[in-house]
């Protein structure tokens, strides 16, 4: 085992003393939470370019309190009060008479000047709008445009229409608006956590709101904290035993250390380097929460699971990744077999969202009870403001300390058999055998 330390701390000297650590550590959760960072950067980023807009209204009301509407907003927001800089375009819209003889050559013709880019788009309002019937062609209202589902203007005009609907309603049915001005007041439900006793002093603690911050984007970002951990370590290990063998590094170096050794001293360098990363991203967090005062948010008891899940998630991808590197070839043969490598780690990504939605559902819980989904799924769980039970986090954990010394038994029988064969291509056949017979 001495050998296999000082093996694994070649490993992790070379590995962090590269430019390309360095440049991972800085980019990786840029990558991971690109959309985000993109999204917050160009929020304010938008297409100043004025909005053309026909409407061929067959109610004959509702298009004069469009263009009321669209003129009040094109008054009031198009510019910076400051700087009087434009930052939103201007929303014009203009009336056709609707023709009824042959109203889809008009749609028609219409849409050819959306493509054009005469106009942004056309809509058209049912002659029934007001009073809605049973026939659903009347009473509906239409809107065309080459984007129209994530249309900014569709979500827009909705508010001067239904606020037009609403008063044409009242007034018909004899009602006075401003003698009912709380009728369709919106009432917000707050979301709450749960009143509590503090077993230190037993008095009863207030529930506090609930917050998607602490209750989805937190538990995410430890989730994929841990995911990023495994995908640093796992996926170059398989690249790095190839490399090795394929240069006959490996030959040399088993003539001082035996094949479990050199196993052994791949993964834990992976876990020194994992380790590093993560106490870097971690001391980060925690100087960005304080700064930012939001630290009453942050759950730190999850920190004990995160780095103990951490340390068995490392050994068991990582023996798994080297055995599968030591039956390697050449590049292409570690590139077939990077993505069976990691596809364990991969799996939980697509599930995280009902999981972190419903922690306590029977589906996250059996979901991160399985050995190679708990490291991720069950730090995703901890992290939620929903109290787990204990003895779900320390059966996960019995799960994936069994299943890691597995990985390690069968990798270790996989990595001596097929590290120093050459020329013999990894078929899963033969992968079984070795692995089963050693």
């Amino acid at each position: 085992m001495h050998r296999a330390l000082r093996f694994a701390l070649r490993e992790y000297i070379a590995a962090v003393k590269t430019k390309g650590f360095i440049i991972g550590l800085v980019l990786a959760p840029i990558m991971m939470s690109g959309g985000a960072i993109a999204f917050f950067l160009l929020k304010d980023r938008v297409d100043t370019t004025d909005k053309t807009v026909v409407v061929i209204d067959r109610s004959g009301v509702l298009a004069p309190a469009i263009l009321e509407a669209a003129e009040e907003r094109n008054a009031r927001d198009l510019y910076d009060e400051a700087t009087r800089e434009k930052v939103r375009p201007a929303y014009l819209f203009e009336t056709v008479v609707p023709d009824e003889a042959d109203p889809t050559s008009q749609r028609l013709a219409l849409s050819e000047r959306v493509r054009k880019g005469e106009l942004h788009a056309f809509m058209e309002i049912g002659s029934a709008v007001v009073h809605p019937g049973e026939n659903t062609d009347t009473r509906r209202i239409a809107y065309y445009g080459r984007s129209a589902a994530m249309d900014d203007l569709r979500g827009w005009v909705q508010w001067p229409i239904n606020n037009t609907l609403r008063a044409l309603r009242l007034e018909d049915a004899g009602i006075d608006q401003a003698q009912v001005s709380d009728l369709f007041h919106w009432v917000e439900i707050e979301g709450m956590g749960l009143v509590s006793v503090d077993e230190e002093t037993g008095e009863v603690s207030e529930a506090a709101r609930a917050t998607p911050f602490e209750s989805l984007l937190v538990p995410i970002i430890f989730m994929f904290l841990m995911f990023l951990m495994i995908m640093m370590s796992v996926p170059g290990m398989v690249q790095s035993v190839m490399e090795e063998k394929t240069q006959r590094i490996a030959e040399v170096l088993l003539g001082s250390i035996k094949p479990f050794e050199f196993m052994m001293g791949k993964v834990m360098g992976g876990i020194a380097v994992s380790l590093t990363s993560s106490l870097v991203y971690i001391v980060g967090g925690v100087v960005f929460v304080e700064a930012m005062a939001i630290q009453e948010f942050v759950p730190y008891r999850v920190l004990p699971w995160f780095f103990v899940y951490m340390l068995f998630a490392i050994v068991m991808f990582g023996a798994y990744a080297a055995a599968l590197g030591s039956v390697c070839n050449e590049p292409k043969d570690a590139q077939s077999l990077t993505f069976p490598a990691i596809l364990p780690a991969v799996i939980p990504v697509f599930v995280y969202f009902p999981v972190a939605k419903e922690p306590l559902s029977t589906f996250a819980t059996w979901m991160s009870l399985i050995p190679p989904f708990a490291p991720t799924l069950m730090i995703l769980r901890i992290a939620t403001p929903e109290p787990v039970p204990v003895w779900q986090p320390i059966a996960g954990l019995v799960g994936v300390v069994i299943f890691t010394l597995l990985s390690v038994w069968v990798g270790g029988r996989l990595f001596r058999t097929a590290i120093l064969m050459q020329g013999t291509p990894p078929k899963f056949a033969s992968i079984l055998r070795w692995a089963l017979r050693g």
